[in-house]
């Protein structure tokens, strides 16, 4: 087997990898790009790629149906627990980094908020964008299910764990919630860097009062934007022979210009 070093990170050029990859939506064209990339190397590799969402990869780890559970939040104690209790080990890798992008239609004459005001709005205190210095107009929050790994982030640092409005709309795909979000005059919802596109808009956020930042990769990676997150890979230490020159190959020079390519933060 050839092996070059590629900015202190060993890639097997010549590797045969077979292994499935599920989960975290957010990290979903991180892990297809990546393979599709490994794959045109490595002849011979498959790798598949599905999501679903963080919790639906840890229970496919745990079941024994991913070989690389991708995750958008750490793993949870009763995760951890699950797979103690089946007498599996595993390895947590982080693979990139991510900026939580709060998004509105782009006719929405607001173009910032606060943490506060975010809180606000998605436990449904705020209704009617008038009550943040915008129109009167309704306001129809979007939200990822209870499955992702994003809503729980999203709940655990900008709502401080307080509940969704029972009015939202849960997604089951980010997808979803940019294509709602673009249709819907009065819409907000949150979503990866990564799927962030022109047909919504991407607002300012402070978590200070003060300082209002955008959520770019530039912000993400000098920290200023305050919703940024790791994303992971998990996988089991007794199958990590045969999935760690995939992993070696994200965490690359090269696999970290195609993570910034698709619009993820590199670790570097």
């Amino acid at each position: 087997m050839a092996i070059i070093a590629v900015a202190g990170a060993i890639v097997a050029q010549t590797a045969k990898v077979t292994c499935k990859i599920k989960g975290s939506d957010t990290c979903l064209p991180l892990g297809q790009k990546e393979a599709e990339s490994f794959m045109k190397k490595n002849s011979g590799s498959s790798i598949t790629v599905t999501g679903g969402g963080s919790g639906v990869g840890f229970a496919a780890l745990i079941d024994g149906t991913t070989d690389i559970a991708e995750a958008s939040r750490g793993i949870k104690m009763e995760e951890k627990m699950k797979l103690k209790d089946a007498g599996k080990e595993y390895k947590e890798t982080v693979v990139a980094m991510d900026a939580l992008s709060v998004i509105v239609h782009p006719s929405n004459k607001i173009s910032q908020l606060t943490r506060e005001q975010l809180e606000q709005i998605f436990t449904g205190k705020v209704t009617n964008w008038k009550e943040v210095g915008g129109a009167d107009l309704k306001i129809i929050v979007y939200s990822r299910e209870s499955s992702s790994g994003t809503f729980e982030f999203f709940k655990e640092h900008v709502m401080l764990k307080k509940d969704f409005a029972s009015s939202a709309m849960l997604m089951p795909a980010t997808g979803a919630i940019v294509q709602s979000v673009s249709q819907t005059e009065g819409a907000i919802g949150y979503i990866g860097l990564a799927y962030a596109d022109k047909t919504v808009k991407s607002l300012k956020v402070s978590f200070d009062g003060k300082t209002f930042v955008e959520p770019s990769m530039q912000n993400a990676m000098n920290k200023s934007y305050p919703i940024t997150r790791p994303l992971y890979f998990y996988y089991l230490t007794k199958t990590e022979p045969m999935v760690k020159p995939f992993v070696d190959f994200v965490l690359s020079a090269e696999g970290q210009k195609i993570a910034k390519d698709e619009g993820y933060v590199p670790l570097k």
